[in-house]
């Protein structure tokens, strides 16, 4: 990996780790029979959107403009299999009502947040539904929550906004829904969702069909109850598939088995999981600061500005070629050119001393990295650049000052 000649601040993506990520998550929906989303809070990355097409069953948005943004470039290349369905569903707390329309024409599902969003805007998605354009489903709140760390990103949290409680759902699904939606976890292995799936068996298993369901009477006349029955769950995103240590066999095996006893369609949302440590973030040491504490690095990016889960989670960005603070020779405390003070990425030590005009890289900055970086200070934003297979790297989107006036 030669960064020398690239300019920085840079993204870069690397295209073969992006490639064995999705190879991952492929087989998961070939041995297992779900389909497979990415997230685009997480990557939205369109250039590589072909790619993930060619692998994964779609999208999922968090919005109209990442539906759209799927709508228009999740499409395969020329070379692919063009009967393969590209997926594009959508979740949002609250949808404008001039949104709805456009996303009927744009979507496959659409998840409602409440019931009353459901009600607020039936008559512009009930004709989609009959239409067979559109299927729609609920997001519950299974009120279990499986998070240790990172409460920020907790939806089952006291309090929560995110998705419908079972004291709050009806006796049955309301007409023209057909599927639910639960999205609880955050940078998780396979257990924390096999908890969670049970959780929401036994609490709202009335809307679940049963195995031997052969006709819609049947379907109505189960074990759990009359009324209307799922056709399809998704279980959200936070799954860690394609990092090394994930129990992707037994995620497997679950998948298979939900499928065998309801017969229904297993989504998964995944966003970190495709491009998880498939980027770097480059930057150069601009200046160095001497403190009482420790020398300190002015990089020519920013936590705030390039990297905002630094702050947010926070937590401690890998840089390649580091330790912890005290574990080797020279430490220095990384910063950046923006005035804020906290600005700051962390303490890391290295073998060998550094100077003003030395390169470092960061790890795993393909995710919440582009996605949510901002022009603070007037900072730059970085570029985004691919890395091929074959080592070569190309720019694939430039930033300068246009960028930054026309946000304001």
């Amino acid at each position: 990996m030669n960064f020398d000649n690239i300019k920085t601040p840079a993204y870069v993506i690397d295209e073969k780790k992006l490639k064995e990520n999705l190879e991952i998550l492929d087989r998961v929906q070939r041995e297992s029979g779900a389909r497979i989303l990415l997230a685009q809070k997480a990557y939205s990355v369109y250039q590589t959107y072909p790619l993930i097409a060619r692998y994964l069953t779609g999208a999922t948005a968090s919005g109209l403009f990442e539906a759209r943004l799927a709508h228009e470039e999740m499409k395969l290349s020329e070379q692919d299999d063009h009967e393969k369905k590209i997926e594009n569903h959508v979740y949002e707390p609250a949808f404008e009502d001039d949104e709805m329309e456009e996303l009927c024409n744009i979507c496959d599902h659409i998840v409602f947040n409440s019931l009353n969003q459901l009600e607020h805007h039936r008559k512009t998605w009930e004709s989609a539904v009959r239409d067979g354009r559109v299927s729609v489903g609920l997001r519950i709140n299974p009120e279990f929550s499986t998070q240790e760390e990172h409460e920020i990103y907790d939806p089952c949290s006291e309090g929560s906004r995110l998705g419908i409680k079972l004291a709050d759902m009806p006796d049955e699904l309301p007409e023209g829904v057909e599927g639910i939606h639960f999205h609880t976890l955050c940078e998780q292995d396979f257990e924390p969702l096999k908890q969670t799936f049970h959780h929401v068996e036994e609490n709202f298993g009335k809307f679940f069909p049963t195995k031997d369901h052969t006709d819609e009477s049947a379907n109505d006349n189960n074990e759990h109850g009359s009324g209307r029955k799922i056709k399809w769950i998704n279980l959200g995103g936070g799954h860690h598939i394609t990092r090394e240590d994930y129990n992707v066999d037994g995620l497997i095996t679950f998948i298979k088995d939900i499928k065998k006893k309801y017969d229904i369609e297993v989504y998964l949302e995944p966003g970190e999981a495709i491009a998880l440590d498939a980027g770097y973030l480059v930057t150069t040491i601009m200046d160095i600061v001497k403190t009482e504490r420790m020398p300190v690095l002015i990089l020519d990016t920013s936590a705030a500005c390039h990297m905002p889960d630094v702050l947010e989670m926070p937590y401690r960005p890998p840089l390649r070629d580091s330790e912890q603070p005290g574990e080797l020779e020279f430490n220095y405390r990384l910063s950046s050119r923006t005035c804020l003070a906290g600005d700051i990425i962390g303490d890391y030590s290295f073998d060998h001393e550094l100077h003003i005009g030395d390169r470092l890289v960061f790890e795993d900055m393909a995710i919440y990295s582009m996605v949510k970086n901002n022009t603070f200070n007037g900072m730059p934003l970085p570029d985004i650049d691919i890395m091929h297979e074959n080592g070569k790297i190309d720019v694939i989107r430039k930033f300068g000052y246009d960028d930054f006036k026309n946000r304001l």
